[in-house]
């Protein structure tokens, strides 16, 4: 197979959760265990970092990545989803794994994932755990896909872990209350193992530090002592909060001389050694146009309060949403006196843009329907003068369009 015909058999032939909420989710380790066994354990071939949270866990882990490739080691990063390509996800030093490894890897195990029916994302992280051990990475900063406990990557031993923060998201999967929510993101806390928690918030705390106790590790609430001084390119104040949690996290970390100016050098040059993208993105001047990919209410609230402080005449929203998000929780968060553009993310599970419109309306939200994405920034473009602002986001499929 090309690899376009290899993708499309990824993302085609069984389901995943991006593509399909619900249907997709497997909550065990079975398979992950069984397929790592069949690759003679890769995860068991490399160092890593764990990174759970709903919240800033993509920038804390290209966070960490600049950091360490910045004190010269040789660093894998697993993250997910991606915005424009697959291979994206999986990253050595900022580059993407190659279209042949992509090919040959699928091409060699399809039979076995066609028959133990394997998810979309167990044959991904079989697939940079390969890669991460075949190019001898030194260590390696695996984000977790959704939740922690019962996550695909949650089968490695790390040398710390980091859990950013705890919001309400993808509550259908994890619980319904931040302390359930917490009890599936602690789950990535391994014994004797140290971990960083970025934000002391009052209902994970306890449960934080109980798991910890119990396993024997260290633990640190990094707000406690904040990093004071760091700078990154990574524009938005709410990364101030990910910059505590990620240094807390550097200092854990043994074994590995990582000098005070690989931090700040590290910190400061996120996007040119890892590639991340749609975080708080400036696409362009006159007008000022930023896309983000938050997309929850406690991420939403943070961009929200950085769109409020930029200084603009009338401000453009194009919004667009997938359908299993609580979607009336954050329309309340936007402001009233933009101007919108309401639009469909172009994936199975995709919001109506009628239907968000109609939900919109009944929070004071007034604007048009556009018929993609694409055609919404046109329309804002052409209705915003130079001193404008148009903010693309609600989904981190509405920004892959864009970016």
């Amino acid at each position: 197979m090309t690899y376009q015909e290899t993708l499309d058999w990824m993302f085609g032939q069984l389901p995943m959760y991006q593509q399909k909420g619900a249907a997709a989710f497997n909550a065990k380790l079975d398979n992950i265990i069984h397929l790592c066994n069949v690759l003679d354990n890769p995860e068991k071939k490399f160092k890593s970092i764990h990174v759970a949270g709903t919240n800033g866990k993509g920038s804390s882990s290209h966070m960490l990545a600049s950091i360490l490739q910045e004190a010269g080691y040789k660093v894998g990063l697993y993250t997910s989803p991606h915005l424009k390509d697959f291979r994206e996800r999986i990253k050595i030093n900022g580059k993407v794994v190659s279209k042949k490894f992509v090919i040959d890897f699928i091409a060699q195990h399809r039979l076995y994932f066609e028959y133990h029916k394997l998810s979309f994302f167990e044959m991904t992280v079989g697939m940079a755990f390969s890669y991460f051990a075949a190019e001898e990475v030194d260590i390696a900063v695996i984000e977790v896909g959704l939740g922690g406990r019962l996550d695909s990557t949650n089968i490695i031993t790390p040398e710390v872990s980091l859990i950013t923060n705890i919001g309400m998201d993808h509550t259908q999967f994890l619980g319904d209350t931040l302390e359930k929510i917490a009890l599936e993101k602690a789950g990535i806390i391994k014994r004797k193992v140290p971990v960083v928690v970025s934000e002391t918030q009052p209902e994970t705390q306890m449960i934080f530090n109980l798991i910890a106790h119990q396993l024997k590790s260290h633990i640190v609430f990094a707000d406690v002592n904040p990093a004071k001084g760091y700078k990154t390119d990574l524009l938005g104040e709410y990364q101030r909060k990910n910059i505590n949690g990620v240094v807390a996290t550097i200092h854990q970390l043994k074994g590995f001389d990582v000098p005070e100016e690989a931090i700040s050098e590290g910190l400061k040059k996120v996007v040119q050694n890892t590639g991340l993208l749609g975080r708080w993105q400036i696409l362009q001047q006159n007008p000022l146009v930023v896309c983000d990919t938050a997309h929850n209410k406690e991420g939403l609230e943070l961009v929200l309060e950085q769109v409020k402080k930029q200084s603009y005449e009338k401000l453009h929203i194009v919004l667009g949403f997938v359908n299993d998000k609580d979607v009336n929780a954050v329309l309340s968060l936007f402001p009233k006196d933009a101007s919108y553009y309401f639009v469909r993310p172009s994936i199975p599970r995709g919001m109506d843009a009628l239907k968000l419109q109609e939900l919109a309306e009944e929070q004071g939200l007034t604007g048009r329907v556009c018929k993609s994405v694409k055609k919404g920034f046109k329309k804002a473009l052409t209705k915003a003068n130079d001193n404008d602002m148009i903010y693309i986001g609600g989904s981190t499929f509405v920004v892959a369009e864009v970016v």
